[in-house]
This record gives C-alpha cells, sequence and structure tokens, in this order.
C-alpha cells in the first residue's frame, strides 16, 4: 500500500496507509482525519477537501481539470501547489506523498 504523510492544521505529521484506487480525500477520512471536511463527498463541487501538495510530487500528479481550477479559484488559501485532494487517485508511484491540509476560507 502506497503511504501518504498529512500534515495537519496544527503541523502534526501522521503517515498513513492509502489503498491504490482511493482518493487521498478518501485516504485522509478514512483515516480519521476530520480536519478535512469533504463536503460533497469526492465529487469536486466544493474545495473543502483543498490540501498543499509537496512540490517534490507535481511531475506525478494528473493535470488539474477546469472544474477544480475553479473552485480553488473561490479559496483565499489557494497557492502554486493547492489541489482538491478528491481529485488524486492514491496510486503505487505516490508513495511517501506528502500533503498539508489547507487552512479553512
Amino acid at each position: 500500500m502506497p503511504k501518504l504523510i498529512v500534515v495537519t492544521r496544527e503541523g502534526e505529521e501522521r503517515e498513513i496507509n492509502g489503498e491504490a484506487g482511493l482518493s487521498v480525500m478518501e485516504v485522509i477520512r478514512d483515516a480519521g482525519i476530520d480536519e478535512l471536511l469533504a463536503l460533497c463527498g469526492g465529487c469536486c463541487s466544493c474545495a473543502t477537501c483543498h490540501v498543499h501538495v509537496d512540490p517534490a510530487f507535481a511531475d506525478r500528479l494528473p493535470a488539474m481539470g477546469p472544474d477544480e481550477d475553479d473552485l480553488l479559484d473561490s479559496s483565499d488559501e489557494r497557492n502554486a501547489t493547492s489541489r482538491l485532494s478528491c481529485q488524486i487517485q492514491m496510486t503505487p508511484a505516490l508513495d511517501g506523498l506528502k500533503v498539508t491540509i489547507a487552512g479553512e476560507d
């Protein structure tokens, strides 16, 4: 199972196992990290699963779609490494991916 490193808003770092095929959002939610609200359940219709991705993994992620880009535009917390965690699927290539949960808007 690929490992996912999650940094909470308080700076606590947690390493969790992520089943390939699940989204990063599902892995974080299933690990009981409730800072990530994921209100739409992964439908890419809100931005409550916003994370900042470690730049070392940027070239391994799928391209951002226009819906994700539009939703992130509504966030004051957006930066160059912002992604919606529901749009990133865990794969063996993402083993060791590190994400930081974005601040609340």
